[in-house]
């Protein structure tokens, strides 16, 4: 199965959940909204002025020369008078602009400002003709009751200061669904285990940590679960407990053709299992189906194949779990800067750098981190994006057009 024919699969396959709970303002960054939310007052809620300068009536500009200072509105402190024929007030960004005035002169456009006999403040402006009024008018950000949000937006922070700024302190959410991860294999020690704690054959447990990494900043809850091992019996008993307690379960390892690897037959007993063959490199073996009313995907234990099949099929669908809709992959055209060794057959994500050919340039080159075994983490070191090459292709010299695709997408 190609990757957009499985990722479309996914996406059909998984239904968001219903459940939503109302929680404050201040704790719902990144969480995903689950009804429409307005504004509760419009933005600005009063006329506000755009500018430094002074509010006056625009109809006295062309028979005042000078006009009488009668007070100042400043932002928080406004000028709760009226100006009048020849009357002005100082104001300042974000003040009310004062009733009467439907026109601020720019602070640039003083010639002077001085005292008279009566120990009135007279100000003069140079000659000039106004461009703007320079008055924001009630709404003009935002109306009163104007939709901010649609149900499945996900809550960033500038998202939530919008909601903040138009009175909203608390929002319905959907429920965070409960992930758990496993990682499958008796040959897997804890990080942080002593490296001469570590037997013959023994290696650390990257893969979980790796996982869980990845999706820490989701809005689900993740759950601790222990490693799978190499025994059928104690996979089933895992899965089966562990579907009970998850909306979704990932595992890695264990999905392949090898006598140990019993994650897939174990969900074909205990559910239905989709499908588990990926036309992709790295990650060709993936599982895919459920237990009960839990989804589960058993990546494979490669370390670099559990790291892509995740970026690019688990996060998205996790998405869709928890009431979003994912974004379609972001690919960026680019040239070659470095060859690629490709067998045609498999569509291969390789571990690149991209950068701009020239500050001046939109035009992008990249270049592989080295060899790109699917054992090899340090592939990922310095990488910025993944280099998409298609099944039908060779290899493929220096000066070849390409797609990358940015890691800041895919982890965001």
């Amino acid at each position: 199965m190609d990757l957009e024919e499985a990722r479309e699969a996914l996406f059909a396959q998984l239904v968001p959940h219903s459940a939503s709970e109302c929680i404050p303002l201040a704790q719902a960054q990144g969480r995903i909204t689950a009804e429409v939310v307005r504004a509760q007052l419009p933005l600005p809620p009063f006329p506000a002025s755009a500018m430094d300068g002074y509010a006056l009536r625009h109809q006295d500009t062309a028979n005042h020369e000078t006009f009488r200072i009668v007070g100042q509105s400043l932002a928080g402190h406004p000028y709760t008078g009226s100006i009048k024929v020849g009357e002005c007030a100082r104001i300042f960004t974000g003040a009310v602009v004062p009733d009467g005035a439907d026109l601020i002169v720019l602070q640039e456009q003083v010639a002077e400002v001085i005292t008279d006999e009566n120990g009135d403040k007279i100000v003069r402006f140079v000659p000039h003709e106004a461009d703007e009024d320079y008055i924001r008018p009630v709404g003009n950000d935002v109306q009163m009751g104007h939709p901010m949000t649609q149900p499945g937006d996900r809550l960033s922070p500038l998202l939530l200061g919008a909601l903040a700024a138009a009175g909203v302190c608390e929002i319905r959410v959907y429920r965070r669904p409960k992930v758990g991860v496993f990682s499958s294999g008796d040959e897997l020690r804890d990080p942080g285990t002593p490296p001469d704690a570590l037997t013959l054959g023994q290696i650390y447990d990257s893969n979980r940590f790796t996982l869980t990494s990845l999706l820490r900043h989701l809005p689900i809850e993740l759950i601790a679960l222990d490693r799978l091992p190499d025994d059928p019996d104690a996979v089933e008993e895992a899965l089966t407990e562990a579907s009970r307690r998850c909306d979704m379960l990932i595992t890695s390892g264990g999905v392949s053709v090898g006598d140990a690897d019993f994650i897939g037959a174990t969900i074909a007993r205990l559910g239905e299992l989709s499908f588990w063959r990926l036309n992709l490199k790295p990650g060709k073996p993936l599982a895919f189906g459920n237990i009960g009313e839990c989804w589960i995907f058993g990546l494979p234990g490669n370390p670099v194949s559990t790291i892509v099949t995740c970026l690019l099929l688990v996060m998205p669908s996790l998405q869709v779990l928890c009431g979003t809709i994912p974004k379609p992959l972001l690919r960026i055209p680019a040239t070659l800067s470095s060859p690629v060794s490709h067998r045609p057959g498999r569509a291969e994500y390789q571990r690149g750098i991209y950068s701009q050919n020239e500050p001046s340039s939109s035009a992008l080159s990249v270049k592989h981190t080295g060899d790109q075994g699917s054992n090899r983490l340090s592939t990922f070191a310095g990488a910025n994006c993944l280099i998409e090459i298609p099944k039908d292709s060779g290899d493929l010299a220096v000066g070849a057009d390409v797609n990358v695709l940015p890691l800041s997408d895919l982890l965001a």
